[in-house]
């Protein structure tokens, strides 16, 4: 459990003075040495960059930046405890509501929520909200004594938490500081979900996530991998036989989406999942420390197809591989794009190519069943479609062929149905994935509780945390009371 902190006042600078303080530029790697390595992109605040930074706060009486946060992160007062140096206690603070903030500080889209809220954004840049909760993330590391993590008195409770992604892990680390006994069944070999085999190692480093997860043992969450529940066990094995008085399921959204474009079956044709998991879980990305489990990108022609996060974690890795040219094809404008802005940014840098209002309408075979090109469209926009976003149409006579040895499918994913095939009686809607009230997240078996992606289909990290902090809120009620 954390510590209940005291937050001082800033009474630093004057409100108008704070606004004239220049937003804190992050240190990152020079972009022709990071295009070449996995090593972290973003280096990090220093505490002078970090207290020199949260100066800048002004101390809204009702921050917008805390309500916009899907966990709740309680900002102004952790940023006031940045500013009197108390680092450890603004750790404490953050983990009130947020039990990944060394994840949250380098993959949260922020611009979307804390910092999208900040009333400095009005007029100026907002507060660097998510590189100074990484900033504290990283100093309790280094400064952290396991011994004084404090464990809950026990309610004797039992809840199995299947799936160890962002939403999962939120939801263990709540429960287990409310008391309840919990263990989280992960179905590959390592802790983390999406966070350890989606997202690149320049981005989040698999330490980080280690460190968190060693974090959440000291506090008593229990974990299992090679578990695949619905296979291994089902949901009624593990509250019939096992004895868990909850189970919450927070699988993701794993199954890969495809075009359904002539040539999708070619060799070189990967789903961004296969590919970004090959580099992650399989450790391409350490060859030839370990054997390369894919086709060597060496001066390679490679695409991602595909506008988010994922296709720039695609194809920024495939540069990294040794791509001697690599692509982003969208269908839409820069405009539309649902990647960071920070992502676009660091991967233009890196020399990514971006052909926007581009779409593949087939891949070309060289005669031995092997990719050796894409044939493209150029798009203009037309109305709106039900996204709210400017639908892509096909501009007649823009035909063109693009050389291609790898091309890699970021289009989105969509529910794995092993989960709601093997439990009766758990309610999913027609495109497969579990229905869950918004509020509690409560599904149609009683005891049975999901959240992130498996409900809402593809969305963010901090998202699917929010899902989590639900969901423990309402299974420690049901657990207290016993209704349904």
């Amino acid at each position: 459990m954390t510590r209940p902190v005291k937050t001082p006042s800033l009474n630093v600078l004057p409100l108008k003075e704070r606004m004239k303080v220049p937003r804190q530029h992050m240190p990152e790697q020079a972009p022709k040495l990071r295009a070449t390595n996995f090593t972290e992109v973003n280096l990090g605040y220093s505490t002078e960059l970090a207290r020199q930074e949260a100066i800048r706060c002004l101390e809204c009486a009702k921050p917008a930046c805390t309500d916009k946060c899907p966990v709740g992160v309680k900002v102004r007062e952790f940023v006031q405890l940045i500013v009197a140096g108390d680092f450890m206690g603004a750790a404490a603070k953050i983990r009130e509501d947020n039990v990944l903030p060394a994840v949250t500080g380098r993959v949260c889209p922020q611009e979307d929520h804390c910092e999208g809220g900040c009333l400095m954004g009005k007029k100026v840049q907002s507060l660097g909200i998510g590189y100074l909760e990484r900033f504290v993330a990283d100093y309790e590391q280094q400064h952290l004594d396991f011994t004084k993590i404090r464990k809950a008195p026990s309610t004797g409770k039992k809840v199995a938490i299947v799936g160890s992604g962002p939403s999962g892990l939120t939801a263990a680390g709540d429960l287990v500081q409310k008391g309840h006994q919990v263990r989280v069944f992960e179905a590959l070999h390592e802790i983390g979900g999406v966070l350890v085999y989606g997202i690149p190692e320049f981005r989040l480093p698999k330490k980080i996530i280690r460190e968190q997860v060693d974090y959440m043992q000291a506090m008593g969450v229990e974990f299992e991998t090679d578990v695949v529940v619905g296979r291994t066990v089902t949901i009624d094995e593990l509250m019939n036989e096992e004895g868990y008085d909850a189970v919450f399921i927070g699988t993701g959204a794993g199954l890969p989406q495809f075009m359904g474009i002539r040539g999708e079956h070619l060799n070189g044709v990967y789903s961004a999942n296969e590919f970004l998991t090959r580099i992650n879980l399989m450790h391409a990305y350490e060859f030839p420390r370990y054997d390369e489990p894919m086709v060597d990108l060496g001066g390679k022609h490679v695409a991602v197809i595909g506008g988010g996060n994922t296709a720039l974690d695609a194809i920024r890795s495939a540069l990294r591989l040794g791509a001697g040219t690599a692509y982003v094809l969208y269908r839409r404008s820069e405009n539309e794009m649902p990647a960071r802005t920070e992502e676009v940014k660091h991967a233009k840098q890196e020399g990514i190519d971006f052909q926007v209002l581009t779409a593949p309408v087939e891949f070309l075979s060289d005669g031995n069943g092997w990719l050796k090109a894409a044939r493209c469209v150029r798009m203009e926009l037309g109305e709106p479609d039900s996204s709210g976003r400017r639908r892509p149409v096909p501009m007649p006579g823009s035909d063109f062929e693009l050389p291609l040895s790898v091309a890699i499918m970021a289009i989105g994913t969509s529910a794995n149905p092993i989960v709601q095939s093997t439990t009766p009686g758990l309610q999913t809607n027609k495109r497969g994935y579990i229905q869950a009230d918004e509020a509690t997240q409560r599904t149609s078996r009683k005891g049975v509780f999901a959240g992130g992606d498996i409900v809402t289909g593809s969305a963010t990290v901090i998202l699917a945390m929010g899902a989590g902090r639900r969901a423990a809120q309402s299974i420690h009620e049901y657990l207290a009371s016993g209704t349904w």
